[in-house]
């Protein structure tokens, strides 16, 4: 019980039906929402490893797979098959596809349930811990994310998915299905609505195509329909038989609900139990013989006896009551029903003829539509006739004679005016339905000619990518020979690199090493590993950390991009101290990242030390000269110049900072001696090991100095 605001009490039942919200609360525990991932892991493991892959397999023609989970409630079931045919395709890549990997567009999972906060959250793919309990590490690894302390579906898995909300009894369900799985959603159902789903479903399967129940639940009600693929298990294959859907709400229904609508009638919410409605009909009204059919016109509940007018009739056995009917009252109650679902309302057809045991009897029949049914129902009622049988005795006279056969004319008149309304309504009905028809063939017409369109625009988009594909194999060509060619000139420049007899280093941006040739390794023993990837600073045990080098390459080398003739000077622990000539290069400058410096190294040590020791021995020399008191003069051939000592020029008579010719010089020579001087001096200049010759200089007649001796030499 309840309270109102008047404080009088009302039932539940009433508050339930003023309250929407509590409608729903009690809708929402109805449903009974029970799932989770890869449930019963036995069928999901033989799903996974058998029935998926045959399915994939037996594709053709780049054709999607496509699943459908009928009552999916929060989504579990869908993603996990998602998952499980990612995984199949993911091993078993596309050999039409270029990169190999499974494109989303063959996979299609359609998920349907009634409840929309169930379709709410599948939609969104989020799950507590508790939930994903089952999904192993491998697969939450690969196919979620973590979020707000749970988990989600990736987006590729969700993309894969499609929820929508749906009543499979009654809306149109999806088609071209490989695989149906529904469990324990029949378990609630009464048989005649099993019927129905089990038959939508063979419906909507290709054929082989697989249905999956769960455990209490079997495909008993429609044996020609299924075959049990395992024993035990609740997988089952579609039998190659007729397919067939029947929409709830038909042409003549859609027009009767349009009528109640104009007649502000309230649409109560439909039932089920078509015998709890007959009865209520019968039981308020009247009680004759009756029999309730479905829109197909088979028997469903049987009232009363009707064994005069229904009979079963030799051969396989029917419910079909056109079949069951005796004499001519299969035509009549074609015509009756007929009406009924056209206008929605009862139907009455009073004096039909019918034959019982040889006595002809004029029956009434009426059909009535039972009220508020989730499918159509109706009722046949058979009315006894009201007067005595035709073949009575008849009263004497012919004035009776007379009444009897005016009846019978009138009957008869009556008849035929019933059959000709009845043609006209039929006749009526046809043309009615040769319309649409011709309405429907003209949309298919049209709809030809759009598809015909649309393959001539994909064979137009085809040729273009047929040309595209052929640019860009060309342009792929192009850039294997310029890979080719830059192979070429890396190999060539590695070649002179490692040929050059002196140490080469490569370095990258950072400075690392990116290779060294062998006489970098030889001259300064440093092992060919150590160089790989490493700074040029941490080479031969950090030998090469030198100061002066990184203010080159960290400052002087980003400023000037390259360096020649740097002289410097170190101490290596392995060859001790070498003197070294610098240069670098940037060898590359496509971007800063490809940025490379070439570091040439040249070793002149020798040459430093012998160029100090000629510097030396010529200091040496020129000490022993001045201390002899000798004039010198040194000759150089290439510039015809003297270099002459202080001495010389002061007997020359010269001043210090004048300067000698070759000319003036032997011109101070006497004249006999002159020749042998320039003589000595060439023979000098051709071949530095003749010795020395003496000549004798006058100096010119210089009174205050006698004469000298001089020794040319080369």
């Amino acid at each position: 019980m309840a309270i109102n605001k008047n404080k009088k009490p009302v039932t539940y039942l009433a508050y339930l039906r003023e309250n929407k919200k509590e409608q729903d609360v009690l809708y929402q525990d109805l449903l009974i929402p029970v799932t989770s991932f890869f449930r019963d892991s036995d069928i999901f493991d033989r799903l996974c490893e058998s029935i998926l892959p045959s399915i994939a397999k037996n594709k053709k023609d780049g054709a999607p797979i496509r699943l459908w989970v009928a009552g999916c409630s929060t989504g579990q079931e869908a993603y996990s098959l998602a998952i499980c045919l990612k995984e199949y395709l993911n091993a078993h890549p596309d050999p039409n596809n270029s990169n190999g990997a499974p494109s989303k567009e063959k996979i299609q999972v359609f998920a349907s349930d009634i409840s929309e906060p169930a379709i709410a959250k599948a939609r969104k793919g989020i799950y507590t811990k508790n939930e994903v309990e089952e999904v192993s590490p491998e697969r939450l690894k690969e196919f979620f994310i973590k979020f707000n302390g749970g988990y989600q579906l990736n987006k590729e898995i969700r993309e894969l998915c499609v929820f929508a909300v749906h009543n499979f009894l009654k809306d149109p369900p999806f088609g071209n299905m490989d695989l149906i799985t529904c469990r324990n959603v029949m378990i609630y159902f009464q048989s005649y609505l099993q019927k129905k789903a089990l038959t939508t479903f063979h419906y909507a399967l290709n054929a082989k195509g697989h249905l999956l129940l769960g455990k209490s639940e079997t495909t008993g009600s429609v044996p020609d329909r299924f075959n049990a693929v395992r024993k035990g298990d609740k997988l089952f294959m579609r039998k190659n038989a007729p397919g067939k859907f029947m929409l709830s709400s038909s042409k003549q229904s859609e027009q009767a609900l349009r009528n109640k609508e104009n007649r502000n009638t309230t649409v109560e919410k439909r039932r089920t139990d078509f015998q709890k409605t007959a009865d209520e009909l019968l039981l308020g009204n009247y009680t004759p013989a009756s029999v309730v059919v479905n829109e197909s016109m088979d028997i469903v509940l049987f009232r009363g006896n009707t064994e005069d007018y229904l009979v079963q009739q030799n051969g396989m056995p029917s419910h079909n009551l056109t079949k069951m009917a005796k004499g001519g009252l299969a035509f009549e109650l074609r015509n009756i029903l007929h009406k009924v679902k056209k206008e929605d309302t009862s139907v009455l057809k009073e004096q039909i003829p019918l034959y019982v045991n040889d006595n002809r009897q004029l029956i009434d029949i009426e059909a009535v539509p039972l009220p508020n049914m989730e499918e159509p129902h109706y009722l046949i009622l058979f009315y006894p006739p009201a007067v005595p049988a035709e073949n009575s005795p008849a009263k004497e006279g012919d004035s009776s004679k007379e009444d009897e056969k005016d009846l019978r004319i009138e009957q008869l008149e009556k008849e035929l005016m019933q059959s000709r309304e009845d043609m006209r309504a039929i006749t009526e009905d046809q043309e009615a339905a040769n319309e649409e028809l011709q309405s429907a063939n003209e949309e298919l017409l049209s709809g030809g000619e759009e598809l015909q369109s649309l393959n001539e625009e994909l064979e137009t988009s085809k040729e273009e990518l047929q040309s595209t594909n052929e640019e860009i194999t060309a342009v792929n060509q192009e850039l294997i020979g310029l890979n080719e060619q830059v192979t070429q000139e890396r190999n060539f420049a590695e070649g002179i690199i490692k040929t050059v007899r002196e140490p080469l280093v490569v370095l990258d941006k950072e400075l690392k090493v990116i290779t060294a040739n062998s006489f970098f390794y030889k001259t300064f023993q440093v092992r060919e590993p150590e160089t790989e990837g490493r700074l040029i600073y941490e080479l031969g045990n950090k030998q090469w950390d030198i100061p002066t080098l990184r203010g080159l390459l960290e400052s002087i080398l980003p400023e000037k991009e390259s360096f020649f003739d740097f002289e410097m000077t170190h101490s290596f622990e392995s060859i001790g101290e070498r003197t070294m000539l610098l240069n670098a290069r940037e060898i590359q400058r496509e971007s800063k990242s490809n940025k490379m410096t070439l570091l040439a190294i040249e070793d002149i040590t020798e040459q430093k030390q012998a160029l100090e020791s000629v510097t030396e021995s010529r200091d040496q020399l020129y000490f022993a000269i001045e201390a002899a008191h000798l004039g010198t003069f040194d000759y150089n051939p290439i510039t015809d110049k003297l270099i002459t000592n202080d001495r010389l020029k002061k007997w020359f008579g010269l001043p210090p900072e004048e300067e000698i010719e070759l000319r003036t010089a032997t011109d101070a020579i006497v004249v006999h001696d002159r020749n042998r001087v320039i003589e000595a001096i060439e023979k000098a200049l051709e071949s530095p090991s003749i010795g020395h010759y003496d000549v004798t200089y006058n100096l010119k007649g210089r009174d205050d100095m006698e004469e000298r001796v001089v020794r040319a030499q080369g």
